[in-house]
C-alpha cells in the first residue's frame, strides 16, 4: 500500500478520483507509474494519493485533488494521457472511475503502530 495523506488531512470539498483496475503482467509498468505519481505530485492541485493493490492484480488507487478544475486538469495533462493510453494498450484488463467529492474523512490507528 503506499499512501501520502492520512484522511484526516484531505480537505473537505477535495474531489477523489479512485481508479479501480485489473493489472496483468506486462512489463515497464512500475516505471511509468512511478514517473506518473511523481508528475501528478508536482502538478497544481494534487493534495494526495492512496493505493493498494491485491495479489490478483485487482487494484484502487485514490487520488486526491482541491477541486474539479485541478483533477480535470490533470486528466488533460499530455503525460498523463500518453500513460493512460499505454495503460490501456500494455498494463490493464480493464478499468473504472469514480469521482467525488470529499465531505469529510478521519482515521485510527492502534497504539503502538506508527
Amino acid at each position: 500500500m503506499q499512501q501520502t495523506i492520512p484522511a484526516d488531512k484531505i480537505p473537505p470539498g477535495a474531489v477523489a478520483v479512485i481508479f479501480m483496475s485489473k493489472r496483468n503482467d506486462s512489463g515497464g509498468y512500475d516505471q511509468a507509474v512511478a514517473e506518473m505519481r511523481a508528475a501528478a505530485q508536482a502538478f497544481p492541485g494534487y493534495v494526495g494519493l492512496w493505493s493498494a493493490r491485491g495479489t490478483d492484480g485487482v487494484g484502487i488507487t485514490v487520488s486526491y485533488w482541491a477541486n474539479d478544475e485541478a483533477a480535470r486538469a490533470w486528466k488533460a495533462d499530455p503525460g498523463h494521457a500518453a500513460i493512460r493510453e499505454q495503460g490501456r494498450a500494455r498494463w490493464y484488463d480493464w478499468y473504472e472511475m469514480a469521482i467525488a467529492t470529499v465531505t469529510r474523512g478521519y482515521g485510527w490507528k492502534k497504539p503502538g503502530n506508527a
